[in-house]
C-alpha cells in the first residue's frame, strides 16, 4: 500500500463530522512536525484549525483544506461502513474519500517527498480547518482574520477541493461565485378561507414579488462566470388545515452571483421589489462569501502545467460549483486555485475515489511544488 493511500485511510477512519476534527489535524501535525514544520493550533469554540509552516525566505505557498466531513446519512444505504475505508474494485469508499481527505493525504506525502529531494527556497504552509462543511465562521475565515491582523501574507494557495468532473485533472477552479442566502417572512392576517375580506393572505400577497424575483435578469455574467442564479429552496405556510388563511409565509432563497454584482446591490434590488408590492415582511440575510477570481496567470499556469505533466490532460479553467474556503483566502491578496479529485460522489451515499487517483494526485502536488520553487529563482 502506498504511503498516500495509507494516510488517506487513516483520515477517513476518523468520523470527523463537522466541526469535530477527531484528531485528524493532530495526525497531520505530527507528520509535518517530524519533517521540520513549526506548528500552531487555532481553536475557536468547537472548531479546530491547524497552521504549519516551514522556510524562512521567499514567497509563501499554502496547501489549504479541511478535515471535517458531512454526516453519512442512512448507514444501511452504504455498501460499506462510511468510516471503515474500504477498497472495492478500483475504488476507495468512505465519507471524505473525495471531499477531501485523499487531497490532504496527497498534499502531505507530496510535501514529504519534495522536502526529501529538493532544497527549499520558498516558505511552505498548511492551513487546515474543521469548519468548511459547517457554518464556516470559526475556521479559515477566522484564521485569515488573525493573519491579516498579524500582516501575514499568503502569496499562493492551492485548495484541495474536489474540482475534477469526469477524470482527475479535467478541471481546475480559478474562482467561485458568491453565495447570498435569505430567510424571508411575509406577514399577513390569519382568518377563515370563507371570509377572505377579514384576513390578509401572505401567500397571495407574496406571489407577484416572487414571480418578479424569479424572472429578474440579475446580470449577464462575464467571461469567467455564468449569469447570476436566483433559486427558492424552501417555502412553508399554513397550519395544516385547508380552511385557514395563514398569517405568515416563510421561505428560503439563494443567489449564486458573479463578479458583476456585490451582496449589497443584490439586497437593495430584492428589497426594492418586495417594497414595491407593499409587503409586510421581515428579512434575514446571510452572506456565505463574495465571488473571487484569480486573474494573475502565474499560479494558474503552474497548476495546469503540473496537471498536464502527470495526467496528460489540459484542464479546463472553471468557476462553477458551490463555495470554498478560497473565498476567505483570496481577498487577502493570494492567488488561489483549486484542484482535487472527481466530485461526482461528494456528499453522497457511497462516496468514493478511484484508488489510482490517490497517488496521481500526490504526484501532481509534488510537480506543483517543484514549479513553485522555480518562482523564487
Amino acid at each position: 500500500m502506498s504511503a498516500t493511500l495509507e494516510l488517506a485511510k487513516q483520515l477517513i477512519a476518523r468520523p470527523s463530522i463537522t466541526p469535530d476534527d477527531k484528531d485528524c489535524q493532530q495526525l497531520i501535525a505530527d507528520r509535518l512536525q517530524s519533517t521540520g514544520f513549526s506548528i500552531q493550533h487555532y481553536p475557536y469554540d468547537e472548531v479546530s484549525n491547524l497552521w504549519a509552516e516551514i522556510g524562512n525566505t521567499g514567497p509563501l505557498f499554502v496547501f489549504a483544506g479541511h478535515t471535517d466531513v458531512v454526516p453519512p446519512g442512512p448507514l444501511e444505504e452504504w455498501i460499506h461502513d462510511p468510516f471503515t475505508p474500504t477498497e472495492d474494485g478500483e475504488f476507495l469508499y468512505g465519507r471524505g474519500a473525495a471531499d477531501m481527505k485523499s487531497s490532504l493525504a496527497a498534499m502531505l506525502t507530496a510535501t514529504e517527498t519534495f522536502l526529501a529531494t529538493n532544497s527549499l527556497n520558498f516558505r511552505l504552509g498548511f492551513l487546515i480547518t474543521s469548519d468548511e462543511e459547517g457554518q464556516a465562521i470559526n475556521g479559515t475565515r477566522k484564521v485569515i482574520e488573525t493573519f491579516n491582523a498579524e500582516k501575514r501574507q499568503i502569496d499562493y494557495c492551492l485548495v484541495g477541493e474536489p474540482s475534477s468532473t469526469e477524470k482527475l485533472g479535467d478541471t481546475i477552479k480559478i474562482g467561485r461565485r458568491g453565495s447570498l442566502s435569505c430567510k424571508l417572512k411575509v406577514i399577513g392576517i390569519k382568518g377563515h378561507v370563507a371570509y377572505p375580506q377579514l384576513a390578509s393572505n401572505p401567500i397571495h400577497n407574496a406571489l407577484p414579488a416572487l414571480t418578479e424575483l424569479i424572472r429578474t435578469e440579475w446580470d449577464l455574467g462575464n467571461a469567467s462566470f455564468p449569469p447570476t442564479s436566483f433559486q427558492i429552496s424552501n417555502i412553508h405556510a399554513g397550519v395544516g388545515a385547508n380552511n385557514v388563511i395563514p398569517d405568515t409565509m416563510e421561505l428560503d432563497f439563494n443567489l449564486r452571483y458573479s463578479t458583476e454584482l456585490d451582496a449589497e446591490t443584490i439586497k437593495s434590488r430584492v428589497e426594492a421589489i418586495l417594497d414595491n408590492e407593499k409587503l409586510n415582511y421581515a428579512i434575514d440575510w446571510h452572506l456565505s462569501g463574495e465571488p473571487f477570481l484569480t486573474t494573475q496567470s502565474e499560479l494558474i499556469e503552474a497548476v495546469a502545467a503540473s496537471v498536464k505533466e502527470i495526467t496528460g490532460i489540459e484542464p479546463d479553467r472553471s468557476t462553477s460549483g458551490g463555495t470554498s474556503d478560497g473565498r476567505f483566502i483570496s481577498p487577502a491578496g493570494a492567488q488561489v486555485v483549486e484542484f482535487g479529485p472527481c466530485n461526482t460522489t461528494i456528499h453522497k451515499i457511497n462516496e468514493r475515489i478511484r484508488i489510482s487517483d490517490v497517488d496521481t494526485l500526490a504526484r501532481v502536488y509534488q510537480a506543483l511544488l517543484i514549479r513553485i520553487s522555480q518562482f523564487s529563482k
